[in-house]
């Protein structure tokens, strides 16, 4: 068994993943030519995007995200978290927290994507 995908609901699949493109530089795999589902080249697992709207119809009680109350967050590792973080800025993410040195090794920052989801920028742990 293996992790193989993440789908998070938007209101507007298109737009979402041109921001994840530039301000994370992620190819864009797919977009379904409803434009209500679309997925982005990230590796082993391909986070993917589906239209709160597609969701509803198929009864799925899809919510959209409150920047306020984040119930889950991705993760992007870089060794470049100050770069990465001024380019997710530059592209639209909103500052949750600038860049820090964690005790257990890590440097990390947070933002709020265009949909309110929360991202984390991270290093590698390192020992």
């Amino acid at each position: 068994m293996k992790l193989k995908y993440t789908i998070m609901y938007v209101e507007d699949v298109k737009t979402t993943l041109e921001f994840y493109r530039d301000a994370f530089g992620f190819e864009i795999e797919l977009l379904h030519p409803s434009g209500d589902y679309g997925a982005l080249n990230t590796g082993e697992t391909t986070l993917s995007f589906s239209s709160l709207a597609l969701m509803n119809q198929l009864g799925k009680g899809a919510i959209k995200p409150q920047p306020s109350a984040p119930t889950f967050e991705i993760a992007f590792e870089t060794e470049q978290v100050a770069e990465q973080l001024q380019q997710a800025l530059a592209a639209g993410a909103k500052l949750v927290q600038d860049v820090e040195e964690m005790p257990w090794g890590q440097t990390t920052a947070y933002v709020h994507d265009i949909n309110g989801y929360l991202v984390e920028i991270c290093s590698p742990v390192s020992v």
